[in-house]
């Protein structure tokens, strides 16, 4: 079948097309950032705490490895991933599914001239969930058409979750985004206590500091136009309570932010403001990058230009959206900041030792990948209440230090 087919429910407005994607009050098919919203957020989030806390025991690792034993996942990823495939795949192991892939077309019927829809078809007669990475942006969503279509005839249908679209949609690194800067903006601390704990001591100098994402500022540095992480992200952001979003890169139409987005940021009352530098001032004489709470790094997505635009790009001082340890001091204490990776060694938009700074949170937001999506392939397959259960119940005892009789 080809895409056409489905041409006239491609253009259709988005919430049209949301409730199509959900069964029973539940996520069916992951196609669109904007199919969560902040309750749903806020239940995978503490579906991805109680996983990755019941890991870490061997008696929490085999009931996880209980759970879906009998189901068998996808992994269609005709364009070239690293930490999304394998993300992907620990997160399905950790459940206990059985998983395979399919990495090159040329190695499929594709190559004989079948279409990518009837291949991901034949795919479900033997797979449970597809979870497919694609440089067609629309291809995971008619796929999900395509399986509601043979759900309503009563025939074999699957989950499709959309592990990358073109340069369009990302969900699931939206919510892993989303996931970290929650984890991170919750100020847990290991010694947290009733002597002390890290958000009373960050108060002391950030007196109107509060936990969560509700009137956060993120700001987005580099590739701003053509990261569909920076959309993805964005489109999750502007569900919270008085978040402002702050844009540093060049002015240049390439990467600076779209018009489109702007405009959608706004209608959403999302307060929008952009920036040539980390050191441009605001109103109260500070640089902007001291009012973040959190940080956004993207790399120059250099494969996407043509010899003339590399050129064009050549004349621009790029060490302005470099980070650095001295441009990191300028940041506030409890600040976080993030990277989708890969992240350019040669181009260094932060280097490495950046690293070891607290406020470094990209190699825990990679790692954050694998829990939030078991989270969500739980979600999907209805089994994050027995997760809760379970957890309920493996926790319920604390050890009784029999102080009474001292």
């Amino acid at each position: 079948m080809p895409m056409h087919e489905y041409e006239s429910m491609l253009s259709r407005p988005l919430n049209i097309k949301i409730p199509e994607f959900s069964h029973n009050q539940r996520i069916r098919h992951l196609i669109f950032s904007a199919q969560f919203d902040p309750h749903t957020l806020n239940k995978l989030f503490h579906t991805a705490d109680k996983i990755r806390s019941l890991a870490k025991s061997k008696e929490g690792h085999i009931f996880l490895k209980s759970l879906l034993p009998h189901k068998k996942a996808l992994l269609y990823f005709t364009q070239p991933s690293t930490r999304t495939f394998l993300s992907f795949d620990a997160a399905c192991q950790t459940l206990g599914m059985g998983v395979q892939s399919v990495q090159d077309r040329s190695l499929s019927s594709e190559s004989k001239g079948e279409t990518p829809i009837d291949s991901v078809r034949m795919f479900s007669s033997y797979y449970d969930m597809v979870i497919m990475r694609s440089v067609t942006p629309n291809l995971a969503e008619c796929c999900a058409y395509m399986m509601n279509e043979l759900g309503s005839e009563s025939r074999r249908n699957t989950p499709i979750i959309n592990a990358g679209a073109g340069a369009d949609e990302h969900p699931t690194q939206a919510l892993l985004d989303i996931y970290t800067i929650e984890r991170a903006m919750s100020f847990y601390h290991p010694k947290n206590s009733s002597h002390w704990n890290l958000y009373d001591e960050l108060r002391q100098n950030h007196p109107n500091l509060t936990p969560g994402l509700n009137g956060k500022t993120i700001g987005f540095c580099g590739d701003v136009r053509r990261g569909r992480t920076v959309r993805s992200l964005l489109t999750l952001l502007a569900k919270y309570k008085d978040v402002k979003v702050y844009f540093i890169t060049a002015n240049h139409e390439i990467l600076r932010l779209s018009n489109d987005l702007r405009a959608r940021l706004q209608n959403l009352f999302v307060e929008v403001r952009e920036f040539e530098s980390f050191e441009q001032t605001m109103e109260d004489g500070k640089p902007v990058i001291n009012h973040l709470d959190c940080l956004y790094m993207t790399r120059i997505q250099k494969e996407h230009n043509s010899a003339s635009l590399d050129e064009d790009l050549s004349s621009i001082d790029f060490s302005r959206y470099k980070l650095n340890k001295q441009r990191v001091t300028m940041m506030r204490d409890y600040a976080a900041i993030l990277h989708p990776f890969p992240r350019d060694d040669n181009f260094g938009e932060i280097p490495i030792e950046v690293d070891t700074d607290p406020r470094a949170h990209y190699f825990r937001q990679a790692r954050n990948g694998m829990w939030a999506r078991a989270a969500l392939i739980s979600h999907i397959f209805d089994v994050d209440g027995e997760i809760a259960d379970f957890y309920e119940r493996y926790t319920a005892e604390s050890k009784d230090y029999n102080e009474g009789v001292l």
